[in-house]
């Protein structure tokens, strides 16, 4: 059975997006990018991993670099304890 996207954010996952630069197959010398984007466990990234060996043994363009971010979408709010009122005409 698979999460529903805010499922899975109250389960800590968030949001990577990683932006992959390779080599062209036909072109070596020539770099092209491609970004991928899903919700993903940090900081271990199991599904970026699995995605970067899938690249590896069924791309034909070699990886150069991998860039990547990772957001918690959910997160504690923010609390302040306000012990007075201030009002401006």
């Amino acid at each position: 059975m698979t999460m529903s996207e805010t499922e899975m954010m109250l389960k800590g996952y968030g949001l990577t997006t990683a932006e992959m630069f390779y080599h062209m197959p036909d072109y070596t010398h020539v770099l092209n990018t491609f970004i991928w984007q899903e919700y993903d466990t940090a900081p271990d990234h199991p599904n970026l991993f699995k995605f970067i060996e899938f690249w590896q043994d069924e791309i034909e363009g070699p990886l150069h670099s991998v860039k990547f971010t990772h957001r918690k979408l959910i997160s504690p709010g923010e609390w302040r304890h306000v012990t007075g009122e201030f009002q401006l005409h």
